[in-house]
Protein backbone atom coordinates (compact mmCIF):
# COMPACT_ATOMS: atom_id res chain seq x y z
CA UNK A 1 0.00 0.00 0.00
CA UNK A 2 2.80 2.23 0.79
CA UNK A 3 4.75 2.05 -2.73
CA UNK A 4 0.91 2.57 -4.37
CA UNK A 5 0.44 5.95 -1.96
CA UNK A 6 3.50 7.09 -2.87
CA UNK A 7 3.03 6.48 -6.67
CA UNK A 8 0.07 8.94 -6.56
CA UNK A 9 1.97 11.34 -4.17
CA UNK A 10 4.59 11.69 -6.92
CA UNK A 11 2.30 11.78 -9.80
CA UNK A 12 -0.64 13.95 -8.52
CA UNK A 13 1.28 16.31 -7.07
CA UNK A 14 0.02 16.39 -3.45
CA UNK A 15 1.58 17.81 -0.46
CA UNK A 16 0.63 14.43 1.75
CA UNK A 17 3.13 16.48 4.31
CA UNK A 18 0.71 19.73 4.87
CA UNK A 19 -2.70 17.75 5.74
CA UNK A 20 -2.67 18.51 9.41
CA UNK A 21 -5.32 21.20 10.05
CA UNK A 22 -4.25 24.62 10.64
CA UNK A 23 -4.44 25.33 14.25
CA UNK A 24 -5.38 29.69 14.19
CA UNK A 25 -2.51 31.44 16.43
CA UNK A 26 -2.92 33.11 19.83
CA UNK A 27 -4.09 36.67 19.04
CA UNK A 28 -5.28 35.89 15.10
CA UNK A 29 -8.16 36.98 13.93
CA UNK A 30 -10.55 33.50 13.55
CA UNK A 31 -11.15 32.97 9.55
CA UNK A 32 -14.42 33.74 7.99
CA UNK A 33 -16.06 31.13 5.87
CA UNK A 34 -18.41 30.67 3.25
CA UNK A 35 -19.88 29.43 0.10
CA UNK A 36 -19.85 31.84 -3.57
CA UNK A 37 -21.96 31.11 -6.67
CA UNK A 38 -19.91 31.55 -9.79
CA UNK A 39 -20.65 29.69 -13.26
CA UNK A 40 -23.13 26.66 -11.53
CA UNK A 41 -20.57 25.96 -8.68
CA UNK A 42 -21.18 26.72 -5.01
CA UNK A 43 -17.57 27.55 -4.29
CA UNK A 44 -16.00 26.96 -0.76
CA UNK A 45 -13.54 30.11 0.44
CA UNK A 46 -11.91 31.34 3.58
CA UNK A 47 -10.80 34.94 4.56
CA UNK A 48 -7.62 34.92 7.41
CA UNK A 49 -6.03 38.14 8.56
CA UNK A 50 -5.92 41.78 7.46
CA UNK A 51 -4.29 43.98 5.17
CA UNK A 52 -3.74 43.67 1.36
CA UNK A 53 -5.86 41.22 -0.68
CA UNK A 54 -3.81 37.96 -1.90
CA UNK A 55 -5.49 34.73 -3.57
CA UNK A 56 -4.36 31.50 -1.97
CA UNK A 57 -4.67 28.49 -4.61
CA UNK A 58 -4.36 24.57 -3.65
CA UNK A 59 -2.77 22.08 -5.44
CA UNK A 60 -4.15 18.55 -6.06
CA UNK A 61 -6.55 16.54 -4.03
CA UNK A 62 -5.73 19.49 -1.66
CA UNK A 63 -8.10 21.68 0.53
CA UNK A 64 -7.28 24.85 2.34
CA UNK A 65 -6.27 22.90 5.50
CA UNK A 66 -4.19 20.96 3.57
CA UNK A 67 -1.69 24.26 2.64
CA UNK A 68 -0.26 24.13 6.52
CA UNK A 69 0.85 26.87 7.91
CA UNK A 70 1.25 29.12 4.76
CA UNK A 71 -1.88 30.68 4.96
CA UNK A 72 -1.46 31.78 8.90
CA UNK A 73 2.12 32.70 8.01
CA UNK A 74 0.61 35.30 5.13
CA UNK A 75 -2.47 36.33 7.43
CA UNK A 76 0.47 37.84 9.99
CA UNK A 77 0.24 41.13 7.45
CA UNK A 78 -2.37 40.21 4.82
CA UNK A 79 -5.81 39.73 4.28
CA UNK A 80 -5.83 36.31 2.53
CA UNK A 81 -8.88 34.71 0.15
CA UNK A 82 -8.21 30.83 0.22
CA UNK A 83 -10.38 28.71 -2.28
CA UNK A 84 -11.35 25.41 -2.83
CA UNK A 85 -11.60 24.46 -6.42
CA UNK A 86 -14.09 22.57 -7.88
CA UNK A 87 -14.27 19.55 -6.80
CA UNK A 88 -11.84 19.54 -3.76
CA UNK A 89 -13.02 19.29 -0.35
CA UNK A 90 -15.77 21.75 0.15
CA UNK A 91 -16.30 22.67 -3.47
CA UNK A 92 -18.49 19.68 -5.08
CA UNK A 93 -17.55 19.00 -8.69
CA UNK A 94 -19.87 19.43 -12.07
CA UNK A 95 -20.72 17.82 -14.44
CA UNK A 96 -17.86 18.86 -16.87
CA UNK A 97 -14.25 18.03 -16.81
CA UNK A 98 -11.81 19.83 -14.82
CA UNK A 99 -9.69 22.61 -16.80
CA UNK A 100 -7.32 25.07 -15.68
CA UNK A 101 -8.87 27.95 -17.50
CA UNK A 102 -12.32 27.12 -16.18
CA UNK A 103 -11.39 27.10 -12.75
CA UNK A 104 -9.89 30.52 -13.97
CA UNK A 105 -13.05 31.41 -14.81
CA UNK A 106 -14.69 30.59 -11.88
CA UNK A 107 -12.13 32.50 -9.78
CA UNK A 108 -12.23 35.51 -11.15
CA UNK A 109 -15.97 35.62 -11.00
CA UNK A 110 -15.75 34.53 -7.20
CA UNK A 111 -13.74 37.82 -6.82
CA UNK A 112 -16.38 39.69 -8.87
CA UNK A 113 -18.95 38.16 -6.70
CA UNK A 114 -17.66 38.95 -3.34
CA UNK A 115 -16.42 42.55 -4.08
CA UNK A 116 -12.48 41.78 -4.30
CA UNK A 117 -11.63 43.60 -7.63
CA UNK A 118 -7.77 43.10 -7.73
CA UNK A 119 -5.29 40.72 -5.65
CA UNK A 120 -2.19 39.33 -5.71
CA UNK A 121 -2.53 35.60 -6.34
CA UNK A 122 -0.55 32.68 -4.86
CA UNK A 123 -1.05 29.02 -7.27
CA UNK A 124 0.71 26.13 -6.04
CA UNK A 125 0.93 22.94 -8.69
CA UNK A 126 -2.50 22.57 -9.93
CA UNK A 127 -3.30 26.03 -8.30
CA UNK A 128 -0.10 27.34 -9.95
CA UNK A 129 -1.76 26.45 -13.29
CA UNK A 130 -5.09 27.92 -12.16
CA UNK A 131 -3.23 31.46 -10.95
CA UNK A 132 -0.95 31.58 -14.81
CA UNK A 133 -4.87 31.37 -16.34
CA UNK A 134 -6.33 33.76 -13.95
CA UNK A 135 -3.64 36.04 -14.77
CA UNK A 136 -3.99 35.51 -19.19
CA UNK A 137 -7.59 35.74 -19.13
CA UNK A 138 -8.03 38.29 -16.21
CA UNK A 139 -5.04 40.42 -16.10
CA UNK A 140 -7.59 43.20 -14.47
CA UNK A 141 -7.38 40.66 -11.07
CA UNK A 142 -3.85 40.53 -10.82
CA UNK A 143 -1.37 42.23 -8.68
CA UNK A 144 1.02 40.61 -8.61
CA UNK A 145 1.58 36.33 -9.33
CA UNK A 146 3.02 33.74 -7.94
CA UNK A 147 3.41 30.59 -9.29
CA UNK A 148 5.04 27.79 -6.83
CA UNK A 149 5.89 24.14 -9.06
CA UNK A 150 3.57 24.72 -11.75
CA UNK A 151 4.07 24.12 -15.70
CA UNK A 152 2.44 26.11 -18.60
CA UNK A 153 3.09 22.94 -20.67
CA UNK A 154 2.54 19.39 -20.34
CA UNK A 155 6.22 18.66 -20.87
CA UNK A 156 7.27 20.75 -18.28
CA UNK A 157 6.96 17.70 -15.79
CA UNK A 158 9.55 15.12 -15.58
CA UNK A 159 9.32 12.22 -18.25
CA UNK A 160 8.98 9.33 -15.58
CA UNK A 161 6.16 11.43 -13.87
CA UNK A 162 4.09 12.19 -17.14
CA UNK A 163 4.71 8.05 -17.46
CA UNK A 164 3.22 7.76 -14.61
CA UNK A 165 -0.47 9.90 -14.80
CA UNK A 166 -2.29 7.40 -16.81
CA UNK A 167 -1.58 4.37 -14.08
CA UNK A 168 -3.42 6.25 -11.06
CA UNK A 169 -6.70 4.94 -9.60
CA UNK A 170 -8.20 5.82 -6.63
CA UNK A 171 -7.53 2.46 -4.70
CA UNK A 172 -4.02 4.13 -4.52
CA UNK A 173 -5.22 6.19 -2.38
CA UNK A 174 -6.72 3.87 -0.39
CA UNK A 175 -6.22 4.58 3.88
CA UNK A 176 -4.39 7.68 2.73
CA UNK A 177 -4.19 10.83 4.21
CA UNK A 178 -5.94 12.58 0.85
CA UNK A 179 -8.72 10.14 0.85
CA UNK A 180 -9.64 10.76 4.25
CA UNK A 181 -9.93 14.13 4.30
CA UNK A 182 -11.51 14.59 1.05
CA UNK A 183 -14.47 12.36 3.10
CA UNK A 184 -14.22 14.29 5.76
CA UNK A 185 -14.76 18.04 4.11
CA UNK A 186 -16.63 16.83 1.00
CA UNK A 187 -20.25 17.24 0.64
CA UNK A 188 -20.31 14.18 -1.38
CA UNK A 189 -17.80 12.17 0.42
CA UNK A 190 -18.26 8.93 -1.75
CA UNK A 191 -17.35 10.75 -4.72
CA UNK A 192 -13.27 10.68 -4.00
CA UNK A 193 -12.64 8.25 -6.73
CA UNK A 194 -14.76 10.55 -9.18
CA UNK A 195 -11.81 13.27 -8.45
CA UNK A 196 -9.29 11.10 -8.84
CA UNK A 197 -10.46 10.23 -12.34
CA UNK A 198 -11.04 14.29 -13.35
CA UNK A 199 -7.34 14.87 -12.34
CA UNK A 200 -6.41 12.13 -13.70
CA UNK A 201 -7.72 13.46 -17.04
CA UNK A 202 -7.04 17.08 -16.78
CA UNK A 203 -2.94 16.04 -15.91
CA UNK A 204 -2.84 13.09 -18.96
CA UNK A 205 -4.19 16.14 -21.28
CA UNK A 206 -1.31 17.47 -23.50
CA UNK A 207 -1.31 21.43 -23.49
CA UNK A 208 1.03 24.02 -24.25
CA UNK A 209 -0.23 27.72 -23.33
CA UNK A 210 1.17 29.61 -25.83
CA UNK A 211 4.93 31.28 -25.50
CA UNK A 212 2.94 35.00 -26.60
CA UNK A 213 0.33 34.41 -23.45
CA UNK A 214 2.58 33.92 -21.11
CA UNK A 215 4.20 36.81 -22.46
CA UNK A 216 1.54 39.01 -22.38
CA UNK A 217 1.28 38.67 -18.48
CA UNK A 218 1.05 42.50 -16.92
CA UNK A 219 1.87 41.02 -13.33
CA UNK A 220 5.46 40.98 -11.84
CA UNK A 221 5.79 36.89 -11.52
CA UNK A 222 7.39 35.30 -8.88
CA UNK A 223 8.54 31.36 -10.03
CA UNK A 224 9.43 28.77 -7.11
CA UNK A 225 10.60 25.25 -7.56
CA UNK A 226 12.93 22.78 -5.65
CA UNK A 227 16.07 22.01 -7.08
CA UNK A 228 14.27 18.73 -7.14
CA UNK A 229 10.99 19.36 -8.04
CA UNK A 230 8.68 17.26 -10.31
CA UNK A 231 8.68 20.53 -12.21
CA UNK A 232 11.77 20.31 -14.58
CA UNK A 233 14.54 23.10 -13.76
CA UNK A 234 14.74 23.32 -17.42
CA UNK A 235 10.83 24.22 -17.27
CA UNK A 236 11.44 26.71 -14.30
CA UNK A 237 14.15 28.68 -16.37
CA UNK A 238 11.83 29.11 -19.36
CA UNK A 239 8.65 30.12 -17.33
CA UNK A 240 11.13 32.61 -15.98
CA UNK A 241 12.60 33.47 -19.25
CA UNK A 242 9.32 34.32 -20.61
CA UNK A 243 8.42 36.40 -17.99
CA UNK A 244 11.28 38.48 -18.89
CA UNK A 245 13.68 37.23 -17.00
CA UNK A 246 17.15 35.43 -17.50
CA UNK A 247 18.70 39.20 -17.91
CA UNK A 248 22.33 40.84 -16.85
CA UNK A 249 20.42 42.73 -13.86
CA UNK A 250 23.49 44.57 -13.06
CA UNK A 251 23.30 45.83 -16.40
CA UNK A 252 20.18 45.82 -18.02
CA UNK A 253 18.14 46.18 -14.70
CA UNK A 254 16.01 43.76 -12.58
CA UNK A 255 13.15 42.55 -14.25
CA UNK A 256 9.40 42.32 -13.43
CA UNK A 257 9.73 38.25 -12.58
CA UNK A 258 11.80 36.33 -10.03
CA UNK A 259 13.10 32.95 -9.64
CA UNK A 260 13.68 30.99 -6.58
CA UNK A 261 14.97 27.43 -6.90
CA UNK A 262 14.79 25.86 -3.28
CA UNK A 263 17.81 23.20 -2.27
CA UNK A 264 17.07 19.94 -0.97
CA UNK A 265 13.45 20.35 -2.13
CA UNK A 266 11.14 18.25 -3.55
CA UNK A 267 7.60 18.79 -4.96
CA UNK A 268 5.99 17.65 -2.10
CA UNK A 269 7.80 19.14 0.24
CA UNK A 270 8.31 23.05 -1.04
CA UNK A 271 4.86 24.28 1.28
CA UNK A 272 6.57 22.73 4.25
CA UNK A 273 9.86 24.85 3.70
CA UNK A 274 7.56 27.71 4.99
CA UNK A 275 10.44 30.03 6.11
CA UNK A 276 11.74 30.23 2.82
CA UNK A 277 8.68 30.16 1.13
CA UNK A 278 6.85 33.09 3.32
CA UNK A 279 10.10 35.33 3.61
CA UNK A 280 10.62 35.54 -0.42
CA UNK A 281 6.86 36.05 -0.99
CA UNK A 282 7.20 38.81 1.52
CA UNK A 283 9.82 40.70 0.23
CA UNK A 284 8.46 40.14 -3.42
CA UNK A 285 4.99 41.14 -2.56
CA UNK A 286 6.45 44.72 -0.46
CA UNK A 287 9.14 45.01 -3.53
CA UNK A 288 11.94 44.85 -1.45
CA UNK A 289 15.08 45.36 -3.90
CA UNK A 290 18.25 43.49 -3.11
CA UNK A 291 20.63 45.34 -5.56
CA UNK A 292 23.90 47.50 -3.39
CA UNK A 293 23.92 49.80 -6.73
CA UNK A 294 20.38 51.07 -6.22
CA UNK A 295 20.73 51.46 -2.45
CA UNK A 296 24.07 53.47 -2.81
CA UNK A 297 21.85 55.55 -5.54
CA UNK A 298 19.01 56.39 -3.25
CA UNK A 299 21.14 57.22 -0.38
CA UNK A 300 23.43 59.78 -2.85
CA UNK A 301 20.41 60.95 -3.90
CA UNK A 302 18.95 61.48 -0.66
CA UNK A 303 22.44 63.01 0.32
CA UNK A 304 22.78 65.81 -2.39
CA UNK A 305 18.56 66.77 -1.38
CA UNK A 306 19.80 67.12 1.46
Amino acid sequence: MFKRFTLAVAALGICALALPLVVAQEGATAPIGGYVSVNGLEMYYEIHGVGDPIIVLHGAFMSIPAMGDLIPRLAESRKVFAFELEGHARTAALDRPLRFEQMADDIAAAMEQIGLEKADVFGYSLGGGVALQIAIRHPERVNKLIVVSATYESTGWHADLQALFPMMTAEMFAGSPMEAEYQRLSPNPENFAGLVDRIVELETQEFAWPAVDIQGITAPTLIVAGDSDSVTLEHAVELFKLRGGGVNGDLAGLPQAQLAILPGTTHTSVLIQIDWLTGMVNDFLDGVVRNPFAQRERSGAGARRA
